[in-house]
This record gives C-alpha cells, structure tokens and sequence, in this order.
C-alpha cells in the first residue's frame, strides 16, 4: 500500500510543519529561527538561524554513533583495474586531513575551490574537506574544454585549483594539464595555487612556484576540525549551461540541501542505513554531487564511485558486475545507459551469470526514458524501473514514483507524480493553467522546496530573469509535457523542443516514443528541422540494435509509417535517417539544439560537453542534406 498520497497531503496541509519534521533527521549545533524566510520573495531561505556543518553530518557523526566501520564508499575504476573500500573512519581521517592541508594553505570558510578531476576517490575527499573547512566547492567535470573551465574559473574566483594529470575512458588518456594550463592562461582571474594528483597512465609537467603535488600539498598536515556555518551559507557551485552561452553558477545551500537530500533516501529510493546505492554518474554532475557524495553518506549507507563505462569496460554486463559484487540495492542511472546496453546486448545475455537477487529496484533520470527501454530493462531485471525527473537546479527529484512510501503503479511514459514539497502545474504561454492531457510549460509554484537552489552565484537578478520572469510566482523548468487525469506529469521535451508544424504544437519525445518501439532500434532523436512550406516538420535519426542487417532504406520507411500510423499525417513525419551514434554530452544528453542549428545551416559551437566531437562530423552532411532540401520547398503530406 502507497503511503504517498497521505504524504503529499500532510505536505500541502502544512509545507513548513512538514520540513520542520524532516529537519530533525539533521545534527545541528544551533535550532533554526525561522523554517521559511520569505521577507525577500521571491528569493527565500529555509532554516535560517541554524548552524551545522555538512561534513559532520557526512562523515563524523556516524563514527560517533559506533558506526566508524562501516564502508562508506566504494571505488570500482575497471578502466585502471581496482577496487578500494572505505569505512566512514578511513574516509574521515582522508577528510580531516586534506582539510587541514586546505587550511595550512589558507583556505577558509567562504573561499572558493574549484575541483578539475577524474571519478578518483581524491576527487571526494576534495569535495568534503571544502564542506569540512566551510568552503565553497565548484566540481567541474574533468575534460572541459580550457575556454569552459576559464569561464568558470572567472566566475567562482577560486583561491585554489585541485586537479589530476589526466582522466581515463574506455581506450584512452585524456591529458587535463594542458587544460588546466590553456584555461589559467584565459582567465582573467589566475587562481594563486593549483594541486596535481599525478595519475602513473599520464604524469604531467607541474609550473613551478603554482603548481603542488598532491602528496606533498598533504604531507604533515594536521587534522582539520568541522567548522560551523549557517543552514544558508553556499556549499557549493555547480555551473550549468545558459541559453546565451554563460555558464550559470547554481548555488547550493548547507542546510536545506541537507534536509531534502535525508528525506529523499529514505523516501524516494528506499534505502536503509547500511545499503549499497549506486548512482553510476560523475562527481561533475548534479547526480554525482547529490546521490554519489552527499546523500548516502548523510544517510549512512555505502556510496560507489565508479570509473567505467555502462559498455566497453568491458563489456555490456559491466553494471551487473558491479550491482552483484557490491550487493547494490538500487541504481540509479540515465536511460542512455540502459539504451548503450541493449544496442550491444538485446537479449541480456551478459546478465545470466550475475545473482541480482538483492537488487530491488532501477532509477533513471536525467533526459526522457522512453518506453520501450523501461520495458525492456523491466523485461529483464524483473525489478520495478522507475523514471524521475530533476534538474540541477532542483539538486533533488521533482516527480518520482517514491519507494520508500510503498510503490503506486508505474506508468511508462512518465516520471511519477510531483514528490511532496513540489507543486508542478501545467501552463500555456500566457501563464493560464491548461486542462489535464493538454501540453504545456512544466511550472514548479514557488516557493521552490529545500535543496533547490535559492539563486545563482553573484547573480540574484539573473536567477530571477532565468527562472522566475516568465510566469510570475513560479519556477520555469524548461521543459514541456501535460498531467494526465491520474495526477501523473509527462515530461516530453524541451520547451524548445516543441515543434510548429504548419500550425500544430507537436512534441519531439511522442515521435521518439514511437521510433524507439520498433524493434531494431537501439536509440534516437527526434529533431524539428527549417521547412520552407509549413514551417518546421521533424527529421528522426535512429541507431539500430546490434546485429540489424536489413537495408536502410527498408527500415527507415518503415519508421515513417509507423509515426503516421501512431501520430498522424498531422506530424508531417517524412524522413529519417539512421546514423552510426548520436551526439551526445558526457552525461549522456543527446545534442538535439545542435543538431537542429546544423541541419537549418546556423551558426552553433562545439559544446565543450560532447563525448566524442567526430561524431558531428560523421552527421552533418545528412544533417545539411536534410535542410537544404527542406528550406528549398518540400510537398505537402
């Protein structure tokens, strides 16, 4: 029986009563003033008054509760061949240490530490000793083009640059020094001191009188102890990408992440105190921030950091393997992952000789999961799969199907329903509320709940132009999609992702739905196209299973009849094109914006996020090919 509805209810009864409770969960060394502060609306503050410190509460307090020996977090790297486990002591010692190299160093509460590393157990320790000292962390994902990483360096103003020599993928080193140097050598703001794990597979030149080596940065420095800071001091920026090509500096506070981070391991994955969840992202993420570093280890339960690849490391069982070895009982993951799996596996053959038999339960999150990879992963784990949708602005699930509060039936095609502390509404462009099944904006009602951000770094009044101008008195997602007469929210796309066809409204994620229910299709996307006639019409571009061999064509008119048979005419749906892979950033998301200003012949960047830049090339003949014939004229359908 769900226990959700009942939730949601004493939520909406009493939002403040309701994370009041769910504060307690958190050690304090002060009792907050006030729960809600709103004397600044539409910028608010939760627990305002209170005084804790996140690394305390990460770390130290299960030591001093007689849990110091209990694993905290494991390091699985297949890619260099090892695995390391830390209990909740060994990790602290690590912490309170680097935190006091920190210190010698002149780190103090307040300043900011950028962090430019690989999924390396230093790369957490990092993190929490920031948290530990006070200070501010800015994770930037390792491998970020020298102009990205310069831009974020000017904004956070960082004293300090902690780094590794070099990051490693499937089948290559990926040198960050000559990164970070090009980056230094742009930025206008040079950090005084850089800290350099030096990794054996890529050692680096280190700039004298800059540049430390990790080891020797650490060397006899004494332990550092927890400092106390306010529930609204930042704990950390995380940079994510604006529309006019700045990175927007998402601030993170210390108390009310906390709260809202507690409350949803207990209740949106259901995992207990001394469970192993995995979240097989990158500390770079939103995700790695949340669910691999602070979440489990606040909660007490045993995190991994993973350096490997869904496939390839070494091959498409590579997360059973580690689900079976660690005892995971949870993961969470993006859908891509789960689609790189099933291209290069379709029937699960890699899963038969793992014993999954405590693994309850499969998240995805982070771009839209289409149904037919849930049912396919469904079909084979035998275990609920559960999309969710957050943003990193939200740090935490918007919509979920909560496990810990007793499953209600999944339906594929949607994310659950608002977890309790969001109150998601539908919009059309000119603010009103549209009727359920109708798409619209995707609208969070203010005030944001704890764990969201409460405004971007040294920016209130972009924080307010990005995320809260459009419709007055909430939150603008970005994203399109309806609730159905269920309650259940459908996240489709983008709202830039909404197509105009010859007047008609359509989403990209419907017609993708259809293309990835047919059965040689591993992966795809649905991208709206310039057309001289009705304006735009969508170009699906699809990746087949492995295996396929039939004809292109063959496949790709059956892929044109098949959105006719399930959309209509009314989608204008003529052409597709298969392609070798799609192009996609390093946390998975496909390029679509990018796609879409090839193919209509704009101007676009490289997005310093794409895994692998040659895969453009490969598509934008086809792309232009596409567009060119579109913008000259095309015939009615």
């Amino acid at each position: 029986m769900s226990r959700y509805e009942e939730t949601y209810a004493t939520w909406r009864r009493d939002p403040e009563g309701f994370w009041a409770a769910a504060a307690e969960a958190v050690h304090w060394y002060r009792r907050w003033d006030t729960v809600l502060d709103r004397t600044r609306d539409p910028l608010v503050a939760w627990f305002k008054g209170g005084v804790l410190n996140t690394c305390y509460n990460v770390l130290d307090r299960h030591i001093d509760a007689g849990r110091g020996e209990q694993t905290a977090l494991i390091y699985d790297s297949p890619v260099t061949g090892t695995i390391q486990a830390f209990s909740y002591r060994e990790l602290c010692d690590r912490v309170s240490v680097f935190a006091g190299a920190l210190k010698r160093a002149g780190i103090a509460k307040g300043d900011r530490v950028i962090i430019y590393m690989p999924m390396v157990p230093e790369a957490t320790v990092a993190m929490l000793a920031c948290a530990r000292l006070g200070a501010i962390h800015s994770v930037v994902f390792g491998g970020f083009a020298a102009n990205e990483l310069a831009t974020r360096i000017d904004d956070a103003r960082p004293k300090l640059v902690l780094s590794a020599s070099c990051g490693i993928e499937v089948n290559r080193v990926i040198p960050y020094k000559p990164l970070l140097d090009g980056a230094i050598a742009q930025a206008k703001s040079k950090p005084g001191r850089c800290v350099i794990l030096q990794r054996p597979q890529e050692p680096a030149m280190l700039v004298p009188g800059r540049d430390t080596d990790w080891h020797e940065f650490t060397a006899g420095a004494a332990p550092a102890e927890c400092v106390p800071v306010a529930a609204t001091d930042p704990l950390y920026i995380l940079y994510t990408s604006g529309t006019t090509g700045v990175p927007k500096g998402v601030v993170r506070d210390n108390g009310g992440h906390l709260v809202a981070l507690l409350w949803s391991m207990a209740n949106i994955y259901g995992v207990s105190p001394g469970e192993t969840f995995w979240a097989a992202s990158d500390v770079g993420w939103v995700v790695g921030h949340s669910y691999i570093v602070y979440g489990p280890l606040a909660y007490g339960a045993t995190g991994i950091l993973y350096e490997g690849k869904p496939v390839g490391t070494p091959d498409p069982g590579a997360y059973w393997r580690v689900i079976a070895q660690h005892k995971v009982v949870a993961l969470f993951t993006a859908p891509t992952a789960f689609r790189a799996i099933k291209r290069d596996d379709p029937d699960a053959k890699y899963l038969k000789p793992y014993d999954l038999s405590h693994f309850r339960a499969l998240f995805l999150a982070g771009e839209r999961s289409d149904p037919d990879t849930l049912l396919w992963a469904e079909g084979h784990l035998k275990r609920p799969v559960i999309d969710h949708w957050w943003q990193t602005e939200t740090g935490w699930p918007i919509t979920a199907d909560c496990a810990g509060l007793g499953l209600f039936p999944v339906k594929h095609g949607s994310p659950g329903k608002p977890v309790p502390g969001y109150d998601v509404r539908v919009l059309d462009d000119k603010g009103r509320e549209v009727p359920a099944g109708q798409t619209g904006a995707l609208v969070l009602r203010l005030p944001l709940p704890p764990g969201c951000l409460p405004t971007l770094w040294n920016n209130d009044a972009g924080f307010q132009q990005s995320y809260l101008s459009q419709f007055p008195g909430y939150y603008l997602t970005a994203d399109a999609g309806f609730r159905d007469a269920e309650g259940y929210v459908h996240v489709m796309s983008r709202t830039d992702d909404i197509i105009n066809v010859a007047g008609h409204r359509l989403s990209t994620g419907a017609m993708e739905e259809v293309l990835a229910s047919h059965r040689d299709v591993a992966e795809c996307a649905v991208i709206g196209v310039a057309d001289a006639l009705k304006g735009q019409v969508p170009l699906g571009l699809v990746v087949l299973k492995a295996g396929v061999n039939r004809p292109a064509a063959e496949i790709e008119h059956e892929l044109v009849q098949l959105v006719r048979q399930r959309i209509g005419p009314v989608a204008s749906y003529r052409i597709s094109r298969i392609v070798p892979r799609l192009p996609k950033t390093r946390s998975g998301k496909v390029l679509r914006s990018t796609m879409r200003r090839i193919a209509d012949g704009e101007a676009y960047h490289m997005p310093a996020t794409i895994d692998d830049p040659a895969i453009l090339d490969e598509i934008t003949a086809s792309l232009r090919a596409v567009g060119l014939a579109n913008t000259a004229g095309s015939e009615p359908s």
